[in-house]
């Protein structure tokens, strides 16, 4: 059976690469790391597969919106989990990979009538599904990239504060410019990509991103300074500019989340991507761990597999030919219940901070 081993760096500097050579220990960390995004492709493989093979049409659709939460968890992991800063702003960046994707995929014909406000160049494009997701992904980045110079200059509450200012921001502009974005109404047809596995791809690549970005250089440096931020300012780590670093990766990984959303259901509307979405990732987030990247990815996996038992109960069991059905409502009961229970006992986590591992060496 896996064994887990820490996430967290232990000692003031643990984790952090020697300033004093050429290069960072990153082969030696990646060599020692690897097997945790393995592990946690080949459960997500396991998992497709097994709903490939037994699942019926609409388990398919639950098993896609798993993989696309899977793809935020870790963007938002990626980010909080090695900066130590709580955002509550990601999902902006999801609001505009989504509506890029929708700009690059929907037949131009149909974009003339619900937007006609695109720049020509814009309202011309008809990508495929996985270029738009791509050019989704770069699109949040740069929009991070830009907001973040100043942002990551904040640090705690106060940097929190600002990120959720962002989602209102992007919320109020995306519900407002009723020409480019259709405002308020749904923007309809994306095209919808009924078929798993470029969902199983994209959330093992976004995987593998995160992995790579935390056993480098950057990644290495920012969990230091996070721990200990005195003594990594003392050692000349540039904290805002790393933390803008990992902003930007994950803005890019959220972007992707975004595009591959819009494309599992054809519809995108700015409500969609607001205050509902935000707390459902960060909660999935907290369960599994928020310094963990295999707490990310099994918080998403124990939650959903709860909403689906909890909405499977909803609808109602048969039982002796009488028909017992949960009260609406008790979903979103339930995971608050949960959420407490956690943070009471395990305010780190099911996880407590760990990564999936065959070994039992230390991440860092």
């Amino acid at each position: 059976m896996a064994d887990m081993t820490d996430v967290k760096p232990t000692g003031s500097l643990a984790g952090m690469p020697d300033q004093t050579t050429d290069k960072p220990p990153v082969f030696f960390v990646a060599r020692r790391t690897i097997e945790t995004p393995i592990l946690l492709a080949l459960i997500l493989i396991a998992i497709s597969v097994l709903t490939f093979m037994f699942g019926t049409r609409p388990f398919n659709q639950s098993m896609i919106d798993l993989l696309v939460q899977v793809i935020l968890a870790v963007g938002l992991y990626t980010f909080i989990g090695n900066s130590g800063v709580l955002s509550f702003g990601h999902i902006g960046f999801t609001c505009l990979g989504a509506y890029a994707a929708a700009w690059l995929t929907i037949n131009p014909i149909m974009k003339s009538t619900l937007l006609p406000g695109l720049p020509t160049w814009l309202a011309d494009a008809n990508l495929p599904y996985w270029q738009a997701a791509f050019v989704a992904a770069l699109f949040a980045a740069a929009v991070a990239l830009v907001f973040g110079k100043i942002l990551m200059r904040l640090s705690g509450i106060a940097a929190s504060i600002a990120t959720f200012a962002i989602l209102a921001m992007v919320h109020t502009i995306y519900s407002n410019w009723d020409s480019v974005t259709g405002g308020t109404s749904s923007v309809v047809g994306i095209p919808i990509v009924r078929t798993l596995w470029p969902y199983l791809i994209a959330a093992i690549l976004s995987i593998f991103i995160s992995w790579a970005y935390a056993i480098s250089r950057s990644g290495l440096a920012l969990r230091a300074a996070r721990d200990e931020a005195t003594a990594a300012e003392a050692s000349g780590v540039d904290i805002p500019r790393q933390r803008l670093v990992a902003f930007t990766v994950s803005a890019a990984i959220m972007g992707l989340g975004g595009a591959m959303m819009a494309h599992s259901v054809g519809v995108v509307t700015p409500d969609t991507f607001y205050l509902g979405l935000t707390f459902t990732s960060l909660s999935m987030l907290v369960v599994g761990g928020m310094y963990s990247l295999s707490g990310a990815v099994i918080g998403v996996v124990l939650l959903s597999l709860l909403i689906q038992i909890l909405r499977f109960f909803e609808a109602g069991v048969m039982i002796g030919g009488t028909k017992f059905a949960l009260y609406n409502g008790l979903q979103e009961i339930a995971l608050g219940v949960i959420m407490i229970a956690i943070l009471a006992f395990r305010p780190s986590g099911l996880l407590r901070n760990r990564e999936l591992s065959v070994t039992r060496n230390r991440v860092d």
